[in-house]
C-alpha cells in the first residue's frame, strides 16, 4: 500500500492535515503532476486517504488522511527513527 517513495512522502505531508493537490506538490518537490495524480488515487482506493471536491472556480481539491491512514504515523516515525539512527552510525 505505500510501497512507492512518493506515497511515504504524501503520508507524512498529510500527518499534520489536509493539503490542497498544490499544496502536496510543492512539499513533495520533484513529483510530476500525473504520477501525483496517480498515487493519489491509489492511496484512495486503499482507503489511505480521503478525496474532497468543491464545486469553485477554479475547483479546489483537498485531501486528508483516514483513520486507516493516520495509523501508519508509527510505522514512518519508526522507519524516520531508523533512517536517523544509519545516518548516525554510517556518517551519511
Amino acid at each position: 500500500m505505500i510501497s512507492d517513495k512518493w506515497k511515504v512522502l504524501i503520508l507524512r505531508d498529510l500527518l499534520p492535515g489536509t493539503k490542497r493537490f498544490g499544496e502536496l506538490k510543492k512539499s513533495i518537490g520533484h513529483v510530476t503532476q500525473k504520477v501525483l495524480t496517480a498515487q493519489l488515487r491509489q492511496l484512495e482506493e486503499s482507503g489511505l486517504l480521503t478525496r474532497k471536491v468543491y464545486a469553485e472556480v477554479p475547483p479546489r481539491v483537498e485531501y486528508t488522511l483516514t483513520e486507516l491512514g493516520y495509523s501508519l504515523k508509527p510505522v514512518l516515525d519508526a522507519m524516520w527513527t531508523w533512517g536517523e539512527e544509519y545516518k548516525k552510525k554510517n556518517n551519511v
